[in-house]
């Protein structure tokens, strides 16, 4: 079993929303900071929101005020809220620690924001 289990991607469109879902297995994401990435096609993969033991939680620029991370610790699970989707939000979105370990990505899942 992977540490970490993306889901809730999919085709949406301009101005809809997604929940996004990470499930740890083997990995208590309440014990510490946990991040969400994307990547799209041909450019680098880049934090877009984390969240630390602590619940402090920061964001990219280009997504303020639109997603929001939060964690359920009792389902050990890490969410991303996506609001107010834009075309360039389009990617493929993983969870990992922040800052990110290599033994920890997973497939990701898709996000696709299009008319």
């Amino acid at each position: 079993q992977v540490p970490l289990v993306e889901s809730g991607g999919g085709l949406v469109q301009p101005g809809g929303s997604l929940r996004l879902s990470c499930a740890g297995f083997r990995i208590f994401v309440s014990t510490i900071s946990m991040g969400w990435y994307w990547q799209a096609p041909g450019k680098q993969r880049e934090l877009v929101a984390s969240i630390t033991s602590g619940g402090s939680v920061n964001y990219a620029d280009s997504v303020k005020g639109r997603f929001t991370i939060s964690r359920d610790n009792a389902k050990n699970t890490v969410y991303l809220q996506m609001n107010s989707l834009k075309p360039e939000d389009t990617a493929v979105y993983y969870c990992n620690t922040s800052p990110p370990s290599r033994a920890y990505w997973g497939r990701g899942t898709q996000v696709t924001v299009s008319s």
